[in-house]
C-alpha cells in the first residue's frame, strides 16, 4: 500500500503559477505510475496529467496541454504538477493517484491510491 499526501495549493490570480507536490510512503515509489486528477465544484473528477514509472512517459488532457507539466523524483519519491498560466476554470480540489496497472492510466478507476486532495482557486 502507498501513502499519498498533497501539497501547494492555494489562491493564485488567473495568469499566474502554481506548483503542486505530491509526497509518497510505504511501497517501492518507481512501481507505481503516477497521476493528478482535478473535481470542481458539482463537475465529475477530471483527469489532469499522467506520468509512467520512470518518468519517461507523460500525458496529458487538451485542457491543461501546454500549460501543466508533471515530473516525478522516485528518488525523493515525489511527483510535482506545475501548473501555469492557470485561468478561474481550472479551480478544483486537486488529487495525486498512484496505480500499479502498466502504461499511462487515465481514468479515475484505474488508479489504486488515493490523496486527500489540494484546493486550487484561480480568481479573475
Amino acid at each position: 500500500q502507498v501513502q499519498l499526501v498533497e501539497s501547494g495549493g492555494g489562491l493564485v490570480q488567473a495568469g499566474g503559477s502554481l506548483r503542486l507536490s505530491c509526497a509518497a510512503s510505504g511501497r517501492t515509489f518507481s512501481n507505481y505510475a503516477m497521476g493528478w486528477f482535478r473535481q470542481g465544484p458539482g463537475k465529475k473528477r477530471e483527469f489532469v496529467a499522467a506520468i509512467s514509472r520512470g518518468g519517461s512517459g507523460t500525458y496529458y488532457p487538451d485542457s491543461v496541454k501546454g500549460r501543466f507539466t508533471i515530473s516525478r523524483d522516485n528518488a525523493k519519491n515525489t511527483v510535482a504538477l506545475q501548473m501555469n498560466s492557470l485561468n478561474p476554470e481550472d479551480t478544483a480540489i486537486y488529487y495525486c493517484a498512484a496505480t500499479t496497472r502498466v502504461g499511462i492510466p487515465i481514468t479515475p478507476e484505474k488508479y489504486d491510491y488515493w490523496g486527500q486532495g489540494t484546493q486550487v482557486t484561480v480568481s479573475s
